[in-house]
């Protein structure tokens, strides 16, 4: 086990990288940082880092980095989650507070999360398939057009358009929009389609053709997979200040940001909204990303985890600030659909 003096070292030695991006010398430690040592005494703490792998030399004569196994430790063991300031967490309200939908709550979340942390944010919209109905509307666009709307516990709104042979009037309309909420209430969208699919026996056999098309159109946007896949991303214009960090792998990083699938699998799947989960280097589950490093959290409603969100930068990164942000964002999106 690590010494803890050897700890705090390391825990300076990260601190000072990210600060300056500049390789740290014992000297400049000691100067810095009260470690009520001599400099001989650290270079030999810093020689124990090295030969553990914490730290690396990245060329003769000069200080030392932390490898991504020293990141891994300071954020396993020495990083705190520091508080957002009072005027951080007035700004993420204020800002916040003026959404009126989803596709807004999500925008403004992502360019506040890139704002925090000046990082690369990315936002997952709430997964469809794992929310449940709030309500359903059919509206009569025309006698033989029908707006089927479905409205999620997060707020989201899919609409489909349902066209029929037969003029369909407003009493067979009145009466399918009580028994498709009813049936459908607060399920989730797996079982509430299972549940529309008994309706049409409900119905007389002349209405079953029209009933029919209408719950196949709930089903449809129901298991609306590629809903599941959207992204809001934000701060890209970030990446600009950290391009000696990345060296080749810059472009493998932009084109990971053009795709969604690639970005969903970098944040992963956090088991809880309150669940941080932090990617340092190699941990990335993409080689061409090996400088990278991502932090990320699950949101939702309650105890549930509809969505992830999160920041990706250089292994140089802020892991305090950035744990700090994307926790509080996620905690703020959870309370919004919680109150939706």
């Amino acid at each position: 086990m690590l010494e803890e003096r050897r700890l705090e070292v390391l825990r300076a030695i990260v601190e000072d990288y990210v600060a300056t991006q500049e390789p740290v010398g014992s000297k400049t430690l000691v100067e810095r940082h009260n470690l009520a040592v001599s400099p001989a005494t650290v270079r030999n703490d810093m020689a124990a880092l090295e030969e553990e792998g914490f730290i690396a030399q990245p060329h003769t004569s000069a200080g030392r980095i932390p490898t991504d196994k020293g990141y891994r430790l300071f954020v396993d063991r020495l990083a705190t989650v520091r508080p957002l300031s009072a005027p951080e967490r007035r700004a993420i309200s204020t800002f916040m507070d003026g959404a009126v939908d989803l596709d807004d709550v999500v925008q403004r979340s992502v360019r506040m999360l890139a704002q925090l942390t000046r990082q690369v944010a990315v936002v997952q919209y709430p997964s469809l398939t794992r929310s449940t109905v709030r309500h359903v509307e059919l509206v009569t666009l025309s006698a033989n057009r029908l707006l089927v709307v479905l409205i999620t516990s997060t707020g989201r709104v899919e609409q489909r358009v349902v066209e029929t042979v037969e003029a369909v009037g407003e009493t067979l309309i009145g009466d399918l929009r009580a028994r498709i909420n009813l049936a459908s209430l607060g399920e989730r969208l797996v079982d509430a389609a299972d549940r529309l699919a008994e309706i049409p026996e409900t119905f007389e056999p002349a209405d079953r053709p029209i009933v029919t098309a209408v719950t196949s159109a709930l089903v449809e946007a129901f298991s609306d997979e590629r809903s599941d896949e959207r992204v809001a991303v934000g701060g890209t214009a970030n990446l600009s200040h950290f391009g000696d960090d990345f060296d080749l792998s810059i472009r493998p990083m932009l084109e990971a940001l053009e795709e969604h699938v690639v970005l969903l699998q970098l944040l992963g799947a956090a088991s809880s909204p309150r669940a941080l989960t932090v990617r340092i280097g190699h941990e990335v589950p993409y080689e061409e990303l090996s400088s990278t490093s991502i932090v990320a959290s699950g949101y939702g409603p309650h105890d549930d985890s509809l969505a992830t969100l999160g920041v990706v930068g250089p292994t140089r990164m802020d892991y305090p600030g950035a744990m700090a942000a994307v926790r509080a964002v996620a905690h703020y999106l959870s309370r919004r659909l919680s109150e939706e």
